[in-house]
């Protein structure tokens, strides 16, 4: 069933009193493609939503929204590895819930993160040591106006920090709607990230499993209470050159190596700039943790959020000389804009 003038509400996590034009949940690929025939022939957008977790709507959706709850969960094995073909529509936090039961094991460190599936390859989501890109090996996608399907191995993913060949403009056109995952039956707890390097004796997958549980909900507030989409910004990765040169300045600053770039705390750099519980027409930074933006009272606006977000860019780029970059998406009545136009080195 097709709903008009929906609410947005309960399926966007900054809580956002946002309607869209036409809102359809889909559980069949065919479903997915019929609809979007229809409504790019009467020159509508589309968007695709799971559980709109890395999204920020600026205003009410001129087209059509389709939340994708496409399921499935394969598993077939080889003398060596687990390899999961899993829909796009399948939580991703459930998945990882799912193969622990199983007893597959590889992604603990990424309990909790919200979303589904066909977002994870989008964002190369990651935490605590890990990321997606460490195990998946293949994304399936689809022209939803021709049905063609095409495969992209995990090379041509092109996956970085945050970033894949799925932000970029040649891809708009497609829907994400399985993703290929591969994990060894050789377990190696990956501890490599601070938090985590306590946990020696007796380690098993459930206990990293409910230990980053137990830190992610401390540090982010749950949706329901303070609207959020966690993480605003992306930790930014700076040439050596400018790493130093902060070094000698703040010699406190928290950083890690990255092929010999610096990636620094963008938490740190905000916290630095006295934001932390800073609040501006109802947007308010988490007094505990500086990336997380929060809609205080669940009444604020997209607009107001971003005028917070463009303030905390601008600040911190005069006082450090590094613009950090929105890790969630900025979407207008018609889709998904580029993030540039708001967010300029000054």
């Amino acid at each position: 069933m097709v709903y008009c003038n929906y609410p947005l509400k309960k399926l966007n996590t900054f809580n956002l009193n946002i309607n869209a034009n036409k809102v359809v949940k889909v559980k069949e690929l065919q479903q997915l493609c019929k609809l979007w025939q229809k409504y790019k022939k009467k020159y509508l957008p589309c968007l695709i939503l799971g559980d709109g977790s890395n999204i920020l709507f600026l205003k009410n959706f001129y087209g059509l929204v389709i939340i994708n709850r496409i399921k499935g969960i394969y598993i077939n094995e080889s003398k060596k590895y687990w390899n999961l073909h899993v829909n796009s529509g399948e939580n991703w936090h459930k998945l990882v819930e799912f193969t622990i039961k199983k007893k597959i094991y590889g992604l603990e460190n990424l309990a909790l993160i919200p979303g589904r599936v066909g977002s994870a390859p989008i964002q190369n989501i990651g935490a605590y040591g890990s990321s997606i890109k460490d195990f998946c090996q293949y994304v399936d996608i689809i022209n939803p106006i021709n049905k063609k399907i095409k495969r992209i191995n995990k090379k041509k993913c092109k996956f970085q920090y945050r970033n894949s060949i799925f932000k970029h403009n040649n891809y708009k056109n497609y829907v994400i709607i399985s993703v290929g995952l591969s994990l060894s039956k050789k377990w190696i707890p990956n501890l490599n990230y601070n938090d985590l390097k306590h946990l020696k004796s007796n380690i098993t997958p459930q206990k990293i499993f409910n230990y980053i549980c137990n830190i992610r909900k401390k540090k982010i507030p749950h949706p329901k209470i303070y609207g959020n989409a966690g993480s605003f910004f992306k930790n930014p990765i700076i040439s050596p050159k400018l790493g130093f040169k902060l070094l000698k300045i703040f010699p406190d600053i928290p950083f890690s190596l990255e092929n010999n770039y610096f990636k620094l705390s963008a938490g740190w750099l905000i916290d630095k700039c006295k934001f932390k519980g800073y609040i501006r027409k109802g947007v308010m930074v988490h007094s505990k943790q500086a990336l997380i933006l929060l809609n205080k009272f669940n009444n604020s606006s997209g607009m107001n959020i971003l005028q917070l977000a463009i303030k905390i860019h601008n600040t911190v780029g005069k006082k450090f000389g590094i613009w950090l970059e929105p890790e969630v998406k900025i979407i207008n009545s018609y889709g998904i804009v580029n993030p540039y136009i708001f967010f300029k080195k000054n």
